[in-house]
């Protein structure tokens, strides 16, 4: 049996996203809301600010020898220019995130080494740890496991954590100044 759905918002979100992305088939529109009209104007200038962003990163990492950032940095910049206005992507959360995260991985390289559990573990904990912080970013998780998995040197990582986490949140900041109709950035620093 087969059931219109024309007239509801489910419907209409169909069509919209069949309409936005012809070549979509069907099965893989689904029955996500589509995206709003410059979706694709929005898509290019975020996923290169992204691009530029992570370049200058991984030229950085590259001349200290640290590209081990990449990762919850990478999954950071989705969040900041992707999504700005959710909590997980102000200041606050961004910065003070990652960094209590590289904390807890430390201690727990500190306390039980390098193994995969204390990774886990860490993780984990890291969460928590934001949760009471008042700093949700779940990207920041995966920079407590990159500590433990690889102990990079604390003088070096912490900094370059710091600046990394920073630069995604100025140059989120100037993305959406440089847009017209883009949502404001951040919403609030701390």
């Amino acid at each position: 049996m087969s059931v219109d759905t024309s007239d509801t918002r489910t419907g209409r979100a169909a069509k919209a996203a069949r309409r936005a992305c012809p070549a979509l088939p069907n099965a893989l529109a689904g029955r996500a809301p589509a995206p709003a009209s410059p979706a694709r104007a929005t898509a290019l200038h975020s996923g290169g600010v992204a691009a530029a962003a992570l370049l200058a990163l991984v030229g950085i990492g590259a001349l200290l020898h640290e590209p081990v950032l990449i990762p919850p940095i990478a999954a950071s910049a989705a969040i900041v220019y992707g999504v700005p206005a959710l909590p997980l992507a102000q200041p606050r959360s961004v910065v003070a995130g990652h960094l209590l995260c590289a904390a807890v991985g430390y201690l727990g390289l500190a306390l039980a080494g390098d193994a995969p559990w204390v990774a886990a573990l860490g993780a984990g904990v890291a969460v928590g740890v934001m949760t009471l912080a008042r700093t949700p970013h779940s990207p920041a998780a995966a920079t407590t496991v990159v500590v433990v998995l690889q102990a990079p040197d604390p003088v070096v990582f912490v900094p370059l954590l710091a600046g990394a986490a920073l630069l995604l949140v100025l140059a989120g900041m100037a993305a959406s100044r440089a847009r017209r109709g883009a949502v404001r950035y951040p919403v609030y620093w701390w």
